[in-house]
């Protein structure tokens, strides 16, 4: 179940780091190919944040048979997991 503060958006946008196209779907939160993101959200999705720095993926885990990718701002150092899904390179 989503958190009461997740506010969903789908949105399409153009990747800062690698200038790909991605479709977003309302959960997309970084991009498939160089998953790099942008720190936008203070609570996923509400785009409140207003640091706005890229975040470069710095690690990846395994955690329950998932993968996350850890991503670190270059701007401000917040860092936020975020998992891999099916489509990432």
């Amino acid at each position: 179940m989503l958190s009461p503060k997740y506010q969903r958006h789908i949105e399409d946008f153009i990747c800062e780091n690698c200038g790909l196209k991605v479709i977003g779907n309302g959960f997309t939160n970084h991009c498939p190919n160089c998953l790099w993101s942008k720190h936008v959200d203070i609570n996923p999705g509400d785009r409140a944040e207003a640091c706005k720095g890229m975040m470069k993926p710095v690690a990846i885990e395994l955690r329950n048979g998932l993968y996350y990718v850890l991503q670190r701002c270059v701007l401000c150092g917040f860092e936020r997991k975020n998992q891999v899904k099916d489509n990432d390179n």
